[in-house]
């Protein structure tokens, strides 16, 4: 069976996972505040050693394309990039809202992370995980403005400090689902979906998803 190893370091709270025939084997949830690049390796290397895996024997890299930290994006795309290139396997990026999106059970669900600075990272999907609308950084109440009609659901790893501007709305009384903060299995397995169909890729073409400009960008522009 084909086996991926996955990895999310995006946020404080960061993941790897590992994935065999489309399900998670293990995951662990790894905080790292002061970033991931001096802690990924190692706990990738304890991961696969208390699942008896080799490095060898993994078909397909993942990782976590963003939205995010600049930083934590960076690292976790360059550390796949450079296992899939040293083993010559192939490679997939996943959104991180796609991820999110992928816990709830409704027709339409509306993927929202809090990007800070008064802002939310979100997106609307479908059953199939196929983007609705697409992925932006806004405020709360103008995302909440642009969402399209029908009944859709909520899903955040952390929504409380958003619930209170549903009220007024008419997703008042919408469903609020909960998605962990480990998102690693979650991208891992969306990576064996799009592998089973033929769109894993060249790890050199991996891009990151930033969503929002990075401040050198914006302060330049300005």
């Amino acid at each position: 069976m084909t086996r991926i190893l996955a990895v999310d370091t995006t946020a404080e709270f960061g993941s790897i996972a590992l994935i065999e025939g489309g399900e998670t084997v293990s995951e662990e949830l790894i905080h790292a505040p002061e970033g991931f690049g001096q802690v990924l390796f190692g706990r990738l290397e304890a991961l696969l050693a208390r699942a008896g895996w080799k490095l060898k024997e993994i078909d397909c890299f993942a990782a976590a394309a963003g939205p995010g930290s600049f930083t934590g994006v960076r690292v976790g795309l360059a550390a796949v990039k450079g296992l899939a290139e040293a083993l010559k396997r192939p490679a997939v990026g996943v959104s991180n809202l796609q991820a999110v999106a992928s816990f709830g059970s409704a027709p339409l669900r509306a993927a929202v992370l809090d990007a800070r600075r008064g802002q939310i990272y979100g997106a609307v999907y479908d059953a199939a995980l196929k983007a609705v609308t697409p992925e932006v950084v806004t405020s709360l109440p103008q995302w909440l403005a642009s969402l399209p009609e029908g009944e859709l659901e909520f899903i955040s790893t952390d929504f409380t400090p958003f619930r209170g501007a549903l009220a007024g709305t008419r997703f008042e009384n919408a469903p609020v689902l909960h998605a962990p903060r480990a998102l690693a299995g979650a991208i891992g397995r969306i990576a064996a979906e799009r592998l089973s169909a033929g769109a894993a890729q060249d790890p050199a073409a991996l891009d990151a998803n930033y969503v929002r400009r990075s401040d050198a960008e914006m302060f330049w522009k300005e």
